[in-house]
């Protein structure tokens, strides 16, 4: 079985599935190398841990290994946050802040949804990479780091690259050597090795016995697909077994679904699902579309904005960079086509 701590804060890589074991031996030979790595899978399949992996592995692993995911915030504060701030660089900002490029000086800095990262992010990602120089915001002095970068992806950056929607040379930077992690489906024989190392962790924590799963749950844990991969069978288990009755007798159910309830609400309709099918979206407060070309045009921008809303579950961030937008630009649309109370 491959098993692998580096850091007593993160949860074990646990498998015996010859895919991801391969993984694994092709991460313990990139370690050493301080160049930069990308690692892609499907959400929970652990790609933090890779990133982890690869850094405690390496020559660096006493130096600091900073993380952050630059989907979680919006492009000037990400700016802010990888290469910091001057004070007085913009609203807000009281005092001087290293960002955390300096922050990781010598050691790894983890970038996870590389993708959200906008353009003039990506530019200054791209010269950080190469040349090890960047600027703190509101400062034109040139600062040197010696930094690895290890970025993460769970969406096909060649596509994005294709569609104009991230830079050629960064993704080629970037991918130096790319870490493919498979999803659990792919790698069925290790469900039950995670379900009980999950299952004994979570009743250590809570002072139980862990017996084990019975067979009809077990045969549910390796008949499920893992669309959420190993982070949704980590919950489904810990679920099972905080919620089991007596410690001394095997787990016979597992919740695969949190939300099966018969009382369950519906769902919201989507803002343009008010409009008849046989009826063409409308600009905001028309009864009609205008014949005039503008408002055929207006009408049309306001359709794919609230397409893209509903593709990504009025994630506004992902939706403008579904259309090529920045996040401002997209917010002005939003303002634009009155969209701003339904986002």
């Amino acid at each position: 079985m491959a098993t692998s701590t580096p850091d007593p804060s993160l949860p074990p890589l646990i498998g015996e599935a010859a895919a991801f074991a391969g993984v694994l031996s092709e991460v313990s030979r990139m370690a050493p190398l301080a160049r930069p790595v990308l690692v892609v899978g499907e959400r929970g399949t652990g790609k933090e841990l890779i990133a982890a992996r690869l850094h405690y592995l390496s020559r660096r692993w006493e130096q600091p290994f900073l993380k952050l995911n630059c989907g979680a915030l919006p492009e000037t504060l990400l700016e802010a946050e990888l290469f910091g701030h001057e004070a007085g660089a913009f609203t807000g900002a009281l005092r001087r802040r290293l960002g955390r490029f300096e922050l990781a000086d010598g050691g790894t800095l983890f970038l996870d949804e590389i993708a959200s990262a906008g353009a003039a992010v990506q530019e200054k990602l791209l010269r950080a990479i190469e040349y090890g120089e960047f600027e703190r915001l509101g400062s034109s002095e040139t600062r040197r780091g010696d930094v690895r970068v290890i970025a993460a992806a769970n969406v096909d950056l060649p596509e994005l690259v294709a569609a104009g929607r991230f830079r050629a040379d960064l993704l080629d930077r970037l991918a130096f050597d790319v870490v493919t992690l498979p999803p659990l489906r792919a790698r069925r024989g290790d469900i039950l090795l995670l379900a009980e190392h999950f299952g004994r962790a979570m009743a250590r924590e809570l002072g139980r016995r862990f017996a084990g799963f019975a067979p009809a749950a077990r045969a549910a844990l390796e008949g499920h697909d893992w669309p959420g991969n190993v982070r949704e069978l980590k919950n489904v288990v810990e679920r099972a077994v905080y919620r089991a009755e007596a410690e001394d007798r095997l787990i016979a159910e597992v919740t695969l679904d949190p939300f099966a309830s018969p009382f369950r609400p519906a769902a919201a309709p989507a803002a343009a699902d008010a409009t008849p099918a046989n009826e063409p979206a409308t600009p905001p407060e028309r009864s009609s579309p205008a014949p005039g070309f503008a408002d055929r045009v207006a009408a049309f921008e306001r359709e794919l904005i609230e397409e893209a809303l509903r593709r990504q579950r009025h994630n506004q961030r992902r939706a403008a960079t579904a259309l090529g937008l920045t996040y401002h630009q997209f917010r002005h649309q939003l303002r634009r086509h009155g969209l701003i109370g339904i986002a």
